[in-house]
């Protein structure tokens, strides 16, 4: 789908809910113009603080991982990638676990990707990691981080589920004029990438862009709600830890008089009705992280798990860059991998809900449009191909339900104030 209309202002990404809090508009037009504030809903939102001109808001439509999404690039493909429909191309299928066990365990999963990070920084290949970790100062939130050391990536490790604004001051970081690689959700990646596209920096610095197959980000209301469930105050708590310490791990809350709580993944995840997940994700045309470098995913048959585990990765290499540090972590011990081959219909088996949303987006999109909201512009995703793939009657059911759901305000959100 590609957009012809005039760009949206500000006020209508948020609005029309195409808007994920990366942060990437604070940092292309500064922050004396947006800032990025938490909202009464729980979601990083970006706020006019001056007058934006044409200028500005054709350079934010321009970035927006909600206003473009383009899948991955021809040319940092090799001449002859795996394709398949649902999961797009990919240099290399695996399943993996970080070697270092301190590691695989604290990880959320298999601990492939703070491994990654952690061999990026000792072999000399980057300078600093940019990723996200859990606020010192209030636990519940999530702070982007920069890692200039093995063990600062390893303090990180664990899913955050919450919102996050990683991007806020990327700018400021290609102007350091160092190497450096990106650990973050696919559309964090998808920012940057549509950045690379007006600043050629992005290309010459970022030397790595990784990411993890994503069941969406959840309002921060969300850890609100099992927080106050269990009788605590946010400001009482010293530590809030979703996943990691096994596969998936607890999910652990500690307070500052020296309480602990966990709850099991069944626990905090069971019920869909409360994931409270952002309305973007609803309609998210890349959440298999297609142009990253390269992608890890949780390893779970028919798609969540069935009790602990020692941690297992799948792996999708997705270019010839990723693929060169795929097979330098390998060679250097960094990750383990299982010899058996791997294939797309095994990420179906351990992934089916992203082959069904993937299948289901064009015909979502197609329902917004159809209600008068504004959808984004994709590139090389392949939707309506995974829209064929369905029957007409389901197509028709994804569509009239998004252009339902649209028209009572459910794929949007209200106007972004601070809390």
């Amino acid at each position: 789908m590609i957009r012809s209309s005039p760009p949206l202002l500000l006020e209508e990404i948020v609005e029309g809910g195409l808007c994920i809090g990366c942060g990437l508009c604070q940092a292309v037009v500064g922050a004396d113009k947006i800032r990025i504030v938490l909202t009464p809903e729980g979601r990083e939102r970006p706020v006019a603080r001056a007058p934006l001109d044409a200028a500005m808001l054709k350079r934010i439509n321009a970035i927006c991982p909600g206003t473009r999404v383009e899948g991955v690039r021809p040319e940092d493909q090799s001449m002859q990638p795996m394709h398949d429909v649902a999961w797009g191309p990919a240099e290399h299928l695996a399943i993996g676990y970080a070697s270092d066990p301190v590691v695989r365990y604290r990880g959320s999963t298999g601990g492939v990707l703070t491994a990654l990070g952690q061999f990026l920084l000792t072999s000399g290949r980057v300078k600093f990691i940019l990723h996200v970790a859990a606020s010192g100062q209030e636990p519940l939130r999530t702070e982007r981080r920069l890692s200039f050391d093995a063990a600062s990536v390893l303090d990180a490790a664990g899913s955050r589920y919450g919102p996050a604004a990683p991007l806020v001051d990327f700018t400021e970081l290609l102007d350091r004029a160092e190497p450096f690689a990106l650990i973050a959700k696919p559309c964090d990646i998808g920012a940057v990438r549509n950045l690379a596209r007006i600043d050629s920096r992005v290309d010459r610095y970022l030397r790595y862009a990784l990411t993890f197959v994503c069941g969406g980000a959840s309002d921060l209301t969300k850890s609100e709600e099992v927080v106050s469930e269990l009788g605590i105050r946010p400001e009482e708590l010293s530590s809030f830890r979703y996943r990691g310490n096994g596969c998936p791990g607890p999910t652990r809350l500690e307070t500052q008089d020296g309480r602990s709580f966990e709850l099991t993944y069944q626990d905090m995840w069971e019920d869909e009705a409360t994931w409270r997940i952002q309305p973007r994700c609803k309609i998210c045309p890349d959440a298999i992280g297609e142009s990253a470098d390269l992608a890890a995913s949780d390893v779970w048959p028919g798609g969540g798990p069935s009790g602990e585990d020692e941690g297992f990765n799948g792996i999708i290499v997705r270019t010839r860059r990723g693929l060169e540090l795929y097979h330098a972590a390998l060679e250097a011990g960094a990750i383990a991998v299982e010899s058996r081959p791997v294939g797309f219909r095994d990420f179906d088996v351990f992934q089916p809900h992203q082959v069904r949303k993937k299948r289901a987006v064009w015909a979502r999109l197609a329902g917004m449009k159809a209600a008068g909201q504004a959808v984004p512009e994709t590139h090389n995703l392949r939707l309506e191909q995974c829209a064929r793939l369905n029957t007409v009657a389901e197509n028709l059911a994804e569509a009239r339900g998004a252009r339902r759901r649209s028209r009572q305000g459910r794929l949007g959100e209200p106007p972004a104030t601070e809390r």
